[in-house]
């Protein structure tokens, strides 16, 4: 070989190594998620007596996305993040999945972690689940999770970890018996699992609190630091959401020992808003009287389980230091959107076999592009329905006395203001969009399980959720099915 042929081959090695260098890696992604969270119950919100420093610090430093949307309740949007489809394409628009039913997530839908686990990370999902808990095939190790730690249905006991009696609390389909606090447990797990990463392999972690959802529960050392607060169910409420705090900061802790920090993405995010006001079940009414319901979802109307504001836009950040910038994203983002970004950021396939409503807002993000959305899907179901596009929502209940409800969220964040009237050709507009939507809408497997009756082709209009809009309650079925 000459020196010349030498030169070449040295400038070609040269070249691979500077390209090799340039090339992204692979990020870890931590997905942290809330459970009924109130928006105005995180610092950042201006949290009326609750303390979340670490949560704040996070955010501040981070991304705030303050148009973030999910699902109304918990197994909905929980779906919707798996999959980056509206749950209404497979039947989980409707309610949650209540202890006594059957039915789950189903196995033909792929799931965000399969689709990281495809493009070469570890996958590992600890606390609740509540995407199908009575057969096997439903569970987290089955639906693309190396690992699955916690409990496969919705408000179980924070310390026996039982719910109507029956207790649902297992390592990777072995079921346990530990009576340590949900949110302790977890936490530990998770930094357990952050320890024993080598950093040769990208990891997804899945930690799904069950704070600060019902019942409320929490250690003593967090009920003392809130005595200055007189409601004793809000004062529980802060304590859950002070114990949640310091789990995130142990976790996040945990990875600058590592020194995973840097090429970490976290994420928090609540799965709906919180049960505010008059938000109560009846049968939580029973308990609580007509003492308000524990959350804040501060400027915006309605609690869970409704399609307001308060029910659909959530607590939400995204923090990666270097790669996310301390901003705010006003743009509309929705929660089937984090499939495609987070596997288009990890090198891997978004789309299986089915079409996913989720866009990859990675842009959005971290340049400060318009959303990729023209319109977002609230909800649809046969008796009641919300669709959002530019500053315009739309609100259609077909259950009796039906309603059509018209807010310019932009300017009337409180959808206080129905002009609906005023504006019947935006009217027109979004409820041909609703429509357009609902036709991709397969039956809601909930009433299909309950009310086998309800017809396919959703002709029946006049049902409703015990006739409270805004219940928070997610079932009464007496027993669990047994493992």
């Amino acid at each position: 070989m000459n020196l010349f042929q030498k030169g070449l081959l040295f400038v070609s090695i040269s070249s691979l190594q500077i390209v090799a260098a340039e090339l992204p890696k692979q990020p870890n992604i931590v997905f942290i998620m809330a459970d009924d969270l109130g928006w105005a119950d995180v610092g950042y919100h201006g949290a009326k007596g609750i303390k979340t420093p670490t949560i704040d610090k996070l955010a501040k430093e981070g991304t705030k996305l303050e148009t973030f949307y999910a699902q109304p309740m918990c197994t909905p949007s929980r779906a919707a993040l798996m999959t980056g489809r509206y749950p209404m394409r497979y039947g989980l628009q409707s309610f949650v999945i209540t202890p006594g039913q059957h039915y789950g997530l189903p196995t033909d839908e792929r799931t965000i972690a399969e689709a990281l686990k495809e493009a070469g990370y570890s996958t590992y999902a600890l606390g609740k689940w509540h995407l199908g808990h009575s057969k096997k095939e439903y569970w987290p190790q089955n639906r693309g999770f190396d690992y699955f730690y916690g409990t496969t249905i919705g408000n179980v006991d924070y310390y026996t970890k039982k719910r109507n009696g029956v207790m649902d609390w297992q390592r990777n389909g072995k079921f346990i018996e530990e009576n340590e606090y949900f949110t302790d447990l977890i936490t530990k797990d998770a930094v357990r699992i952050i320890e024993e990463q080598d950093g040769k392999k990208p990891f997804f972690l899945y930690m799904a609190h069950l704070a600060v959802h019902s019942p409320y529960q929490a250690p003593k050392k967090y009920l003392d630091k809130f005595m200055d607060i007189k409601d004793e169910t809000r004062r529980t409420y802060a304590a859950m959401a002070a114990s949640m705090d310091d789990s995130v900061k142990e976790v996040v802790d945990a990875l600058d020992r590592k020194g995973l920090r840097d090429n970490t993405l976290i994420l928090f995010i609540s799965d709906n808003g919180g049960i505010a006001g008059s938000g109560y079940s009846s049968s939580m009414k029973k308990v609580a009287g007509n003492k308000p319901a524990p959350a804040d979802n501060g400027p915006y109307k309605g609690s869970k389980a409704s399609l307001y504001e308060g029910a659909v836009r959530t607590v939400a950040f995204v923090n990666w230091p270097k790669k996310v910038k301390a901003t705010t994203v006003n743009e509309m983002i929705h929660m089937v959107d984090w499939l495609p970004t987070l596997v288009g950021l990890a090198g891997g396939k978004a789309e299986g076999n089915k079409t996913i409503d989720g866009l990859d807002v990675w842009p959005t993000i971290t340049q400060g592009k318009a959303s990729p959305h023209e319109s977002i899907l609230i909800n649809a179901e046969f008796h009641k329905g919300a669709v959002r596009k530019g500053d315009w929502k739309l609100i259609k209940k077909a259950s009796l006395p039906s309603k059509i409800e018209l807010y310019d969220v932009l300017h009337d964040m409180g959808e206080k203001h129905n002009v609906a009237k005023e504006h019947p050709e935006k009217v027109a507009e979004l409820e041909a969009l609703l429509n357009d939507y609902a036709k991709g809408a397969t039956q809601a497997l909930y009433f299909k399980e309950y009310l086998p009756f309800i017809v396919e082709d959703y002709k029946t209009s006049d049902m409703s959720y015990n006739g409270d809009e805004d219940s928070g309650q997610e079932g009464e079925i007496p027993v669990l099915p047994k493992h």
